[in-house]
């Protein structure tokens, strides 16, 4: 809790105490000793604007064969690395006409400032034509400043501290338009801003490496695992025609069910020894989303896991906190630390274990909290679930899904190879190295970009 004054002179259009907070007027005192000159967003832009969302049944949208990219704040990033696979498509004439005022260029500058991810940066670096909901500030830089420049700005300290003060801490944040003009910029020469950029594209540049090197590592994982029990996925071209015999039919007539792929992991599964997971399952259940309530979500509170904080080694992501009320309603997902963890809508197929030191937390209704028995080392079912022996087996459960989700018996019906437990704790352990050299190395690319980040705001603060 904090007490402190605010004099009627110093008030600055907005009266809720967040914004007045000592923090905040420490950190602009601090940055009035910088010997570059100050300019407003409002000052330094030709454009500061914001898109809108066609209704969601009306008929805005498109397939991506016809369609112009519409960019939500959660499909930007500060790699501006915009996945054209995953976001919307909306018609020409939505593009060139409803939402003509937000057409995208090469070089504006997206911040999201609505929800989850507000304060996110990203720069628009494609040459195809795009638009943006209204939770995106688009804002297009005049000539003869660097937009490379304020976009490493903004994902440093000093414009994430103010992005910090102006948003308001309410159930959903947000930021409006004006608040963006009023952000204050320093700006020093096109020679620092340039330097600063450099700087800025070598750690990005590097931070790439080391991610290819955690995707190798990851990757190598499954091919160790495959090899160590002996099992030999060839790949298979996909076909537009194959063959199925009547005695072959399962009860299930759709093509996809019956990939060539699918039928060759059956063969190759029947060659080892194989259990139906359930036979390995002492408890399976699942958790729920509360209603929404003012008193249901908390800043700080019980973990509530969703599918996005599940991954292959470990918890990531923002968690959402609920409160402890709910908590105890929430019976039969509470969670203590050790439990197995697997995504059942979404992203499906996904496990992990709880880390035992992790404390009580609670899932929603998209992910399963699984008891396996004694006979099975934990581990190393986490490393044949996460392997594409195993994903193959979701995913040829999912062909005929309009929205993507497993029950309880699809899970329990997953062929899990199972050797001797020797073999399980050699291969579980090896898995566990390399899932640990993948972690250093993701803790070693977040570390270089906090070096970048401060070296970046010593000379934007003129202190070298």
């Amino acid at each position: 809790m904090e007490c402190f004054s605010v004099l009627a002179d110093e008030i600055e259009g907005r009266i809720d105490p967040h914004f007045y907070r000592p923090m905040f007027i420490r950190f602009y005192q601090h940055l009035e000793k910088t010997r570059f000159k100050f300019k407003t967003i409002g000052e330094i832009a030709e454009k500061v604007t914001s898109g809108a969302t066609p209704l969601s049944k009306g008929d805005a949208y498109i397939s991506k064969e016809k369609g112009i990219p519409f960019i939500r704040s959660g499909d930007i990033n500060e790699d501006k690395n915009i996945n054209f696979d995953e976001v919307l498509y909306i018609k020409d004439n939505i593009h060139n006409k409803l939402l003509k005022g937000s057409k995208l260029k090469k070089g504006d500058i997206l911040i999201a400032i609505v929800g989850a991810t507000i304060g996110q940066i990203s720069i628009y670096d494609y040459e195809k034509e795009a638009n943006i909901n209204q939770a995106i500030a688009l804002v297009r830089i005049k000539q003869g400043i660097n937009p490379e420049y304020v976009k490493a700005f903004m994902i440093s300290t000093i414009g994430q501290k103010q992005l910090d003060r102006i948003k308001r801490p309410v159930a959903r944040a947000n930021i409006n338009l004006d608040e963006i003009r009023s952000i204050k910029t320093i700006l020093p020469s096109l020679t620092i801003q340039n330097k600063i950029v450099a700087l800025t594209e070598n750690a990005y540049k590097e931070k790439k490496n080391k991610e290819n090197k955690i995707s190798e590592f990851l990757d190598s994982i499954n091919d160790y695992v495959l090899g160590e029990l002996g099992i030999k996925l060839p790949e298979l071209k996909d076909k537009m025609v194959h063959i199925v015999n009547s005695d072959e039919i399962e009860g299930r007539i759709d093509p996809l069910y019956y990939k060539p792929e699918f039928i060759e992991l059956k063969k190759q599964l029947r060659s080892v020894n194989s259990v139906l997971f359930g036979s390995l399952i002492d408890i399976i259940t699942k958790g729920e989303t509360p209603l929404w309530r003012g008193d249901t979500y908390e800043k700080e509170g019980i973990p509530f896991l969703k599918v996005q904080n599940i991954s292959i080694n470990g918890i990531k992501g923002e968690l959402t906190y609920i409160s402890e009320y709910v908590h105890k309603r929430m019976k039969r997902s509470q969670l203590n630390g050790g439990e197995l963890l697997y995504t059942m809508a979404g992203s499906i197929g996904i496990a992990t274990i709880l880390p035992e030191d992790f404390g009580r937390a609670n899932i929603n209704q998209a992910i399963s909290k699984i008891v396996v028995k004694e006979k099975v080392n934990k581990n190393y079912l986490i490393a044949i679930l996460n392997s594409s022996i195993c994903l193959k087996q979701t995913q040829r459960m999912l062909t005929t899904s309009a929205q993507p989700n497993i029950n309880f018996e699809q899970i329990k019906s997953i062929k899990i190879p199972l050797p001797p437990l020797v073999v399980q704790n050699k291969i579980a352990e090896e898995v566990k190295r390399r899932m640990q050299r993948a972690e250093q190395l993701q803790k070693e690319v977040k570390e270089d970009l906090e070096v970048a980040k401060k070296e970046v705001e010593k000379i934007i603060l003129g202190e070298k």
